[in-house]
């Protein structure tokens, strides 16, 4: 009988995690567009690193499922300025999994798109780390 329970606990656990996952629909893809600054990283050993304030956020313009990120650093006019490089990136499911795949000239990765909203991303590489970020705002003092 104890078996049972520990069993049934088990499997509703499961069912719950797996269940409190986003699906992503291919509407949310465009949500994507726009300045996104990171707040905290996730190691696979739960620990992590908060980020209380960046210096560079990530800009990211996608069309019909290809576009570009690129690294940019918010100025107190309300511009960014950046270095720039791009890294093309192609939007790809794959069994009802979004990826990001990423292209350089120095290599090709890919990351998961975990959770997309119109203030929340949250991705995760194929280290299992799992990078989450805010909708950045920008500012300007004049």
């Amino acid at each position: 009988m104890k078996k049972i329970k520990v069993f049934s606990f088990v499997f509703l656990s499961i069912l719950v995690l797996y269940s409190c996952k986003q699906k992503i629909n291919p509407s949310d893809i465009s949500k994507l567009n726009g300045y996104w600054e990171i707040q905290k990283v996730i190691l696979p050993d739960g620990s992590y690193k908060e980020y209380k304030i960046n210096e560079t956020i990530d800009y990211f313009l996608v069309k019909n499922n290809n576009g570009f990120r690129q690294k940019v650093m918010p100025q107190l006019n309300g511009t960014c300025t950046t270095n720039g490089i791009k890294e093309n990136l192609s939007i790809q499911a794959e069994k009802g999994v979004y990826y990001m795949l990423y292209t350089t000239s120095y290599g090709k990765w890919k990351e998961e798109l975990v959770k997309i909203e119109d203030s929340v991303l949250v991705v995760k590489n194929k280290d299992d780390i799992e990078y989450q970020y805010k909708k950045a705002k920008l500012f300007s003092l004049k």
